[in-house]
């Protein structure tokens, strides 16, 4: 069946609700962040309307260069190791009945349920010393007494790929499910043993799936709020707790506006690149 392309204006018409939306909810408040972003501080009151670049200026000093690159540098790990815990996880998954199929994409919806605020609190509740998981671990023998994991790094790490991993695993599935199992049995049948057959033959025929999963984790982390306060210390801390402290705690609105512009315009540049790679692979 083909596409025809819009003839008259009336075409375009189912498009004029989106474009409204996108223009109320998205360009008018981003292009308000942009011009607050070069007003100057008033330390009597909130801001006064200017034309200056002190905030970005600061944003490039060294302690928020250290905090914008622990922000990417977590990012990056939260989707590298959900990729490496979902990708194998649903492949497995889609080679179970149907029925065994269904139960786990319902548990993972029903993790979605949850909010921040309360896998924040269970997990710290679980890396806690009083009532954690390393009371187990003395229970078992495997530990002499019980210890507190939090506030750590680990602790932040944890929580995060807990958040994002249903996402990543509900993203790869229409790809694993569409892949034509005969490109395996092809490799079995050559000799290859089933991890190498995994490895040549299943991973390679996704990687722009793959590729854009994590692009999409990544802005998903990028943006995490509440579970670094929550699960680790100020040093964990991401770009978006800073903007919040600065907003809220600082009035320092001016400052927060130019740490949001550049957090919002490495996430569009990022999901720019999920959508030129998911074009390239439906070229393909």
């Amino acid at each position: 069946m083909r596409r025809e392309p819009p003839r008259s204006p009336a075409d375009y018409a189912p498009l004029a609700f989106p474009a409204l939306m996108l223009i109320v909810f998205f360009v008018v408040p981003f292009s308000i962040m942009i011009a607050v972003s070069f007003f100057k501080r008033d330390p009597a009151g909130f801001y006064k309307p200017d034309f200056v670049f002190d905030n970005y200026a600061r944003f490039l000093s060294a302690f928020f260069g250290e905090v914008l690159g622990f922000s990417l540098m977590l990012a990056v790990t939260v989707a590298a190791c959900c990729i490496v815990v979902a990708f194998p996880f649903t492949y497995l998954l889609t080679k179970r009945p149907r029925r065994v199929q269904t139960v786990w994409l319902v548990g993972l919806l029903s993790v979605l349920s949850l909010s921040e605020v309360i896998i924040g609190f269970a997990w710290s509740t679980l890396f806690s010393r009083t009532a954690g998981i390393t009371n187990l671990f003395v229970a078992v023998g495997l530990m002499s007494e019980p210890v507190a994991l939090l506030p750590t790094f680990g602790a932040v790490l944890t929580g995060m790929v807990y958040q994002a991993l249903p996402y990543t695993i509900l993203v790869l599935y229409p790809a694993l499910v569409r892949l034509d199992p005969t490109m395996t049995e092809a490799a079995r049948t050559l000799g290859a043993s089933p991890m190498r057959a995994f490895f040549n033959v299943v991973v390679p025929a996704l990687r722009n799936t793959i590729v854009a999963t994590l692009i999409m984790v990544f802005v998903f982390a990028l943006g995490s709020y509440l579970l670094p306060q929550i699960l680790g210390r100020p040093r964990h801390w991401t770009l978006s707790v800073l903007i919040t402290d600065q907003a809220i705690y600082q009035s320092n609105m001016p400052f927060a506006a130019a740490m949001a512009v550049f957090l919002v315009l490495i996430s569009l540049s990022l999901v720019g690149l999920t959508l030129l790679v998911g074009r390239r692979e439906n070229a393909a």
